[in-house]
């Protein structure tokens, strides 16, 4: 979905300004010639040239500050406009990134569990299944789903949620294509990694339940097709495990039974450093695909601590300190204070 840059009217005013006067004076020189300009002129003509192209760099992004931003948050409500004012000295397109980024309004990095709760809730499915290409031009048309930086993101979620173990409760499944006639997709496959790139991303996400369903119907054909191999040896070889046979074993191993199950493990703990830049959104998608998964659980106790170390060289302003402390005062931090040292 686009994002479009919207004028001051007064600074407008001066930037059309300034590009009539780099434009009057390109013509200048273009037609030198024509004009019969001495070299004195040409080079007076240069300079004026050279001055009002700064003079057009320097208005732009003093003219061009808002962006305005099309923002739906589900898909049977209207879209509406959302202005932003940009600050910085950056160039425009860096400021307009930048701004977007920290508002979370351009996404650079997507959580595979995030993904998976687009699908299923939308639902992005077609069916039980959806193609890859399909999906990429979902996130590029529909302004209710997040405004990704560039397909790349997309793809690595895809990625991710393919890789992991937990893809039959936290992502889905892949494979090269369905067949109809059967009734089953060819070339499935999960909890593995998978080439998927903008050159190779004709294959398609297929959900969880439905993977799993057809790897189970496989694997029960071929525990099937083992049994009878088994029973046609044993008949062959004349032992079996019926104790009323003649040269039967007939002692039964009870080592599987007793072995006791294996221990769960009952404690996590994890640290991670966030970019300051984006705490926002790392701690967001923290948020969905670690500690949601632990606060699930039955009788689960997750505490979460967030732990801020700032070192300052040329040392923190009074307003900023006062700042800093009255909003960790309000937001309840059990411990906080500037050091001078």
């Amino acid at each position: 979905t686009l994002v479009f840059l919207a004028a001051d009217a007064v600074r407008l005013q001066d930037l059309d300004e300034a590009t009539r006067r780099f434009l009057a004076w390109d013509s200048i020189l273009a037609e030198r010639v024509q004009l019969e300009l001495d070299p004195s002129r040409v080079k007076q003509a240069e300079t004026q040239k050279a001055a009002s192209d700064s003079a057009v760099n320097a208005r732009i992004p003093e003219t061009y500050q808002w962006l305005l931003v099309p923002v739906q948050p589900i898909p049977s409500a209207p879209v509406t406009w959302q202005s932003i004012r940009l600050s910085g000295q950056d160039r425009l397109a860096a400021r307009a990134s930048k701004k977007l980024r920290s508002d979370e309004l351009l996404i650079t990095g997507l959580g595979h569990t995030v993904l998976k709760k687009h699908l299923d809730d939308i639902p992005l499915w077609r069916g039980d299944h959806v193609a890859i290409r399909q999906l990429i031009d979902d996130f590029a048309q529909y302004t209710y789903l997040p405004r990704l930086r560039d397909p790349e993101v997309l793809l690595e979620a895809i990625r991710s949620g393919l890789r992991t173990l937990l893809w039959t409760q936290d992502s889905f499944a892949y494979a090269e294509s369905f067949d109809e006639a059967s009734n089953r997709y060819r070339g499935l496959r999960c909890g593995e990694a998978v080439d998927v790139s903008r050159q190779n991303d004709a294959g398609l996400l297929v959900r969880a339940e439905w993977a799993q369903l057809q790897l189970e119907e496989d694997a029960a054909k071929a525990a099937g097709a083992t049994g009878h191999g088994g029973a046609a040896a044993t008949a062959a070889t004349g032992h079996a495990s019926d104790p009323g046979t003649p040269g039967a074993d007939t002692s039964t191993s009870t080592a599987g039974q007793a072995t006791p199950p294996e221990t769960k493990p009952r404690r996590f703990h994890g640290t991670v450093s966030l970019d300051p830049s984006r705490a926002g959104r790392d701690a967001s998608r923290i948020a969905d695909e670690v500690i949601a998964h632990l606060v699930g659980l039955v009788g689960a106790d997750v505490r979460v601590t967030l732990e801020i170390e700032a070192d300052i060289p040329d040392g923190v302003p009074d307003n900023v300190v006062r700042t800093v402390t009255e909003n960790g005062r309000s937001l309840k931090f059990t411990s906080q204070g500037f050091e001078r040292e």
